[in-house]
C-alpha cells in the first residue's frame, strides 16, 4: 500500500534510539527525507548512516529540545537542508513518575519543558513550513497515563494531558490548513529505556524473560516492538489518513481501561 510518503520532508525529534529512531528509519523507507534531532551524537549519528546507507537521505543535528535556540536551529537548519517541510513527530520524552510530595519545582519544570513546551516550540516554528506545502501532519507521542493517570505518576502523567490537550486544540485550529495533529498514546514499547525499567522490575531474569513476564499484564499478551509504533505514526501523517485528525490513539495492547 503505498502512504504517498516518497519526496515529503518528516522531522522526528528524540531520533537517536526507540520509537523516534524506528520511526525515522520507515520514513526513509517509504522515500521520505528525514531530519532527526537529539542529545547525544553518537547514537544520532548512528541512525543517520543506516539511513543513508540503505539509500536514503537523513540530516542530523545534536539538540536539546528543552533549549528553544536548539529547536529553533534545528528546524531552520532541516528547511534549509531540504527545502519543505511535511511532517513533524514530537517524539522527544522520558519517563518521569514519582510521588506527587517528592516532586520539586524544578523536575515539574524541565519535564514540562521536556514534553510538552519542546512540542509547543517544535510546532510553532514549524506550522507555517508545513502550511507553504498546502498541508501536512503533527504527530504528538504521549502516553496512556495521560488519559488515566495513576497514583506516583507525576509529572509524567500531567505533562502528557497537556500533550493530548494541545493536540486536540491544534487540530481544530489548523484543520482549516489542512494541517491534520493526532497524539499516539503508549503503552509499553521496548527501548533502550524501557530496557532498565523492565530489569528493575524483574530482576534476576535475562532482559527476554523479564518482557515475557510483564506482557503476560497485557491483554494481547506481550509488550510492543518500536517497529509497530512507528507503523502507526506512519500511517497518521500518511495520505491514507486524510481524514483522521484530533484522534488520542492507544498504542497498548489493550492495557488501559479508556479509550
Amino acid at each position: 500500500m503505498d502512504l504517498g510518503l516518497r519526496g515529503k520532508v518528516a522531522l522526528v525529534t528524540g531520533g537517536s534510539e526507540g520509537i523516534g529512531a524506528a520511526t525515522a528509519k520507515a520514513f526513509a523507507g517509504e522515500g521520505a527525507k528525514v531530519a532527526i534531532c537529539a542529545r547525544r551524537e553518537e547514537p544520532l549519528k548512528a541512525v543517520q548512516s543506516e539511513i543513508q546507507a540503505a539509500g536514503g537521505e537523513c540530516f542530523a543535528m545534536t539538540a536539546d529540545v528543552r533549549r528553544a535556540e536548539d529547536v529553533e536551529r534545528f528546524i531552520k537548519n532541516a528547511n534549509e537542508r531540504f527545502g519543505r517541510v511535511d511532517i513533524l513527530v514530537n517524539n522527544a520524552g522520558a519517563s518521569a513518575a514519582s510521588p506527587f510530595e517528592s516532586v520539586t519545582d524544578e523536575a515539574w519544570a524541565q519535564d514540562l519543558d521536556l514534553k510538552l513546551m519542546a512540542a509547543i516550540r517544535a510546532s510553532r516554528l514549524a506550522i507555517p513550513l508545513i502550511r507553504q506545502q498546502g498541508g501536512g501532519a503533527i504527530v504528538n507521542l504521549t502516553n496512556i497515563g495521560g488519559k488515566q493517570p495513576g497514583a506516583r505518576t507525576v509529572p509524567t502523567s500531567v505533562s502528557r494531558a497537556a500533550g493530548i490537550a494541545l493536540t486536540k486544540a491544534l487540530s481544530k485550529e489548523l484543520a482549516k490548513d489542512r494541517i491534520r495533529v493526532n497524539t499516539v498514546c503508549i503503552g509499553i514499547v521496548k527501548s533502550s529505556q524501557s530496557d532498565r525499567l523492565t530489569m528493575l522490575q524483574f530482576p534476576g531474569l535475562s532482559l527476554e524473560e523479564a518482557y515475557t513476564a510483564r506482557g503476560k499484564d497485557i491483554p494481547i499478551g506481550r509488550v510492543a516492538e518500536t517497529q509497530e509504533a512507528a507503523d502507526l505514526i506512519l500511517f497518521l501523517c500518511s495520505d491514507r489518513a486524510q481524514y483522521v485528525t484530533g484522534d488520542a490513539i492507544n498504542f497498548d495492547g489493550g492495557q488501559s481501561a479508556v479509550v
